[in-house]
């Protein structure tokens, strides 16, 4: 009888300790359920599957991860996701959770945001860039700054996602500005829609620069197809 007491207890402790350790991931399934993610992931450390395969495949077209795409969430992977944590001004864990899928493009939600072929999470990340470019500028100007961004990723010449154009180096100094942790203005959230909805100003830009702020030689080299505003826009 003691035996059996004692093999209860032990029982009831393992079943206690699987308890807790499940804990974060039901918590983290309720984050899916109440934030509308159809699928979730947290990969980190130790990880291995197809979830990290497509943050490998995005930072690697990104020129932060340098490794195989392996599936393995190793060192380097590890590694490379702070790294672009730290770019994005977001907590640099190492951790591929929610908001870092979310800035990477990869976010569970391929979803119906009304944009087509966008996620939400991309037509997102396209305002919150036009909100820290063209704050200042008219409606028009905001939509535009938009579009050079979609026809950044039409063109051969540039990465073929939103994510992948706006993060790639050097292309938008305002990802390691101030201002790109300021409230995204709900006119550049509208722009974004409007420029994804075919819109436009520029006639096909995929270049824009401010004469007054802008001393590089190359980019005043570009010709010129419109003025909207303070900017340049050009080919």
């Amino acid at each position: 009888m003691e035996n059996n007491n004692k093999i209860k207890k032990a029982l009831l402790i393992v079943l206690s300790l699987a308890i807790i350790a499940a804990a974060p991931l039901a918590a983290y399934s309720l984050y899916g359920a109440v934030f509308g993610e159809s699928s979730y992931a947290l990969s980190r450390f130790g990880s291995t599957g197809s979830e990290v395969t497509r943050v490998q495949t995005k930072l690697k077209s990104l020129g932060f991860y340098k490794g195989s795409v392996d599936g393995i969430y190793g060192t380097q992977t590890k590694n490379a996701v702070t790294a672009f944590q730290r770019s994005c001004g977001i907590t640099a864990d190492g951790i591929a959770g929610p908001k870092t899928l979310l800035y990477l493009g990869l976010s569970g939600s391929s979803g119906s945001s009304g944009s087509g072929k966008y996620s939400s999470s991309e037509v997102n990340l396209l305002a919150k860039v036009i909100s820290a470019e063209a704050r200042g500028e008219s409606y028009e100007g905001q939509v535009a700054v938009g579009a050079v961004i979609l026809n950044r990723v039409a063109h051969p010449s540039f990465p073929d996602t939103i994510s992948g154009v706006v993060y790639q180096n050097g292309a938008f100094s305002c990802v390691y500005d101030s201002n790109w942790y300021a409230a995204v203005a709900d006119s550049a959230k509208r722009a974004a829609q409007d420029a994804i909805n075919g819109w436009d100003p520029t006639g096909g830009a995929i270049y824009y620069y401010n004469p007054a702020k802008t001393s590089n030689a190359w980019m005043r080299s570009r010709k010129v197809i419109k003025v909207i505003g303070n900017h340049y826009f050009c080919v």
